[in-house]
């Protein structure tokens, strides 16, 4: 695996605040940085990290969380504790569907799912799922940006799975994207990697550079074939 997926990094307006919700939440730590950064660290090597922005939120987002339940019970406490700690029902168009849809106190929309077999045992967080017009390139995409294996893949939808921790789902959508994403994904070579020679290689499977305002940075800033930005960062 020439690179790895090692954050999921949310734009807020109050990093500490929606930090320490998602911490309560998911019965985890949140760790403030020297930059304003806060960070709760998911298991596995991933991270979900919050970064101070002044832009409002404006979309709904195309990346989300779904988080695992192991029963019916279960993931009812799931959402009496996330509504009991600032979170909110979201109508996004679902009808009939066993999950509950909610969105956090900076309106980023996440999932509580019903029991699944195959999140059983992950932790908290089920899926990092990105809504893609082709759910079956982008899962291509990034298998190879991620050095995760395809697990599944139809018209509709298409799963990673990794050895631990949240898979990375890619689910239909007819909406092109319009606006900067909100949350997006970093990966990194491994220890004695080279970020320049992973940029290169992953341009050469259709990713872009992209300018969102950075300036002198360590890590370089691309989208992928369906313009969702990620960054490489330094090796680790």
């Amino acid at each position: 695996m020439a690179t790895r997926l090692c954050n999921v990094v949310v734009d807020a307006a109050a990093p500490a605040a929606v930090g320490r919700f998602w911490a309560r939440l998911l019965g985890l730590t949140a760790v403030v940085e020297d930059d304003g950064e806060v960070g709760v660290a998911l298991g596995g090597g991933l991270d979900l990290v919050f970064v101070p922005v002044p832009e409002p939120k404006k979309v709904k987002n195309r990346v989300h969380l779904d988080l695992a339940s192991a029963s019916e019970g279960d993931q009812r406490a799931i959402v009496s504790r996330a509504e009991a700690l600032g979170a909110r029902r979201v109508d996004i168009g679902q009808r009939g569907v066993p999950w509950v849809v909610l969105a956090d106190p900076e309106g980023n929309e996440f999932c509580v799912l019903e029991p699944r077999d195959e999140y059983l045992d992950l932790g908290p967080v089920a899926a990092i799922v990105v809504d893609a017009l082709d759910p079956r390139a982008s899962a291509v995409f990034w298998s190879h940006a991620t050095g995760l294996p395809l697990a599944r893949s139809h018209d509709e939808f298409a799963s990673l799975r990794p050895e631990t921790g949240p898979w990375l789902e890619f689910v239909r959508t007819t909406t092109p994207k319009s606006v900067k994403n909100r949350v997006h994904l970093d990966v990194a070579p491994g220890p004695g990697g080279d970020t320049r020679h992973e940029v290169a290689r992953l341009e050469s499977l259709g990713a872009r550079r992209a300018d969102v305002g950075q300036s002198a940075v360590r890590w370089t800033v691309l989208s992928d074939p369906e313009s969702h930005e990620f960054c490489v960062l330094t090796p680790r």
